[in-house]
Parts: C-alpha cells; structure tokens; sequence
C-alpha cells in the first residue's frame, strides 16, 4: 500500500488559526501541507470550506464529538451537535472520516462500559453512511492505563467495533499509557486508518487534564514513530500534532512535515 499522505490537526495552530485563519493556512501551505484535519468545524463549515479553497487545501478527516455528551470533556457545559449535523458539515468539508477524539477514562475501565462507546460510534457510523462519511476513534493514554483480562481497553474497543469504523492511533498518548506503539500497530491491523505523528520525552509522563510539557518536534523524542509508521500498512494518512509545544511552533511543524516527507511521504 503506497505511504499515508501528509497532514496536520489544526489543534496545533489554533491560537494562529484564531488570530488569522487565511495567513496560517497560507503558511500551512507554503510549508507543503495540502491536507488538515479540522476541529470545531461543524459551526463554520461555509468559512473553512471557502478557506481552504482558497489555499489549495483539504480536510479528508475531521475531529467531532459523537459518542460523548460534550463537545469539551473539561466542560460539560457545551454541548455536541447532533450527529446528522456533524456528518452534514462534514460533507460540505469533503471529509471522508470524523475521528471522536476523546472518551473519558472512567469509560475504559470494564467492557461494558468500552462496549457502550463502541455502540455509540457503531451506531453514529450508520448515520454518517447516508452522508458518505465514515466514522472513527481517537485515543489518549486512558485506553491504556490498565488491562483488562491482560488486552489493553483499545483492543477490546476494536473488536466491538463494526468493520466501518475505524482507528486514529496517536502514537504520542499510546507510548504514554505504556503500549509498544509498532507492535499495537501490527496488532489493530487494517482498523489502524490514521496515525497521529506526535513525539516527546514522557518525562514527565503526561497525564489527561493538564497540557503535556515534554513534546517535540516528531523525530526528537522517544516515541517509536518509525517502527510504527513501518508497520501502518493500512494507515491513509500521517497527522502531525502538538497538544502543547514550548518552543517555535511554526519550527516544530516544518521539522514534522520535513521528518515525514524524508521518508517519502507527501
């Protein structure tokens, strides 16, 4: 299968895309990227779509809520769109797959509760057909704090799943949990569609509620993202990502693009 195709959550530029949408996808651009993933856009698709026709660039996946009660796990005040709301923006995008980025970890500890999500995300994924618009997940280190009958949560998550849904593996939180991102890879097989290409120290080891210290630019840290995009044989695309980077960010992503478009990726 040919190499996952380049892009970048746009949570990584969300205070530049709030102070000037068009100069920061112009610079998203000038640095290679012609593809993002987009969050918060159900609410402005019109502007984001005109937004990136005008820089040549396009959002084959997106970020939105679908089996949570929130928008924002950190507010409950804010509530999600419906999911035909979702899909419908997400069509107006030209997005192919909305990941829900984030179930809460309280949601990981028993296979019921995991089987609830997966139920959510089977059922959201019916809707979004109609809409031609698949429907996937994106972890955090909650899905592998502990174990359940010796399996990480997230591999018993992706057996409940329909074939449908799919996987966008964030290697950074994955090396965080504990897992051995290539050989979890290997293991979710083609359900891994999308890798979130994200590095760091772990020191300290993140947690969930406080924006991580230790990320880097991908390629500086110890997260294992070659062997793990080596084994990604199914992976449509490789996302690069901060949650939170110290330094230059604009530096740190072009490292990122540059680390990626070594191994031939575009």
């Amino acid at each position: 299968m040919p190499n996952p195709a380049i892009s970048i959550q746009l949570w990584t530029v969300r205070d530049e895309l709030a102070a000037d949408l068009d100069g920061t996808l112009a610079k998203l651009a000038s640095i290679g990227f012609t593809h993002v993933e987009a969050f918060g856009f159900v609410s402005r698709a019109d502007e984001l779509s005109a937004a990136f026709a005008r820089h040549g660039i396009t959002s084959p996946t997106g970020h939105a809520s679908l089996a949570s009660g929130t928008e924002n796990p950190f507010d409950s005040s804010i509530a999600v769109p419906a999911p035909a709301e979702v899909f419908a923006a997400a069509q107006k995008l030209g997005m192919t797959t909305v990941f829900d980025p984030f179930v809460a970890a309280d949601r990981w500890e028993s296979v019921e509760e995991i089987a609830k999500t997966a139920d959510a995300l089977n059922g959201a994924a019916r809707i979004g057909a109609d809409y031609g618009v698949s429907v996937g997940y994106h972890n955090h280190n909650q899905e592998f704090l502990t174990k359940i009958n010796g399996r990480f949560p997230l591999e018993i998550f992706a057996e409940l799943l329909d074939p449908a849904v799919s996987l966008e593996l964030d290697l950074y939180w994955a090396s965080a949990g504990g897992a051995d991102v290539a050989t979890l890879v290997e293991r979710l097989g083609d359900k891994v569609t999308a890798l979130h290409i994200k590095d760091g120290t772990l020191e300290p080891l993140p947690s969930l509620g406080a924006l991580p210290t230790d990320q880097v630019p991908a390629g500086h840290g110890v997260v294992a993202l070659t062997a793990a995009l080596d084994a990604a044989t199914h992976a449509g695309f490789a996302i690069i990502e901060f949650d939170a980077y110290s330094g230059d960010i604009w530096q740190g992503v072009q490292t990122g693009y540059e680390f990626l478009a070594a191994r031939g990726l575009v």
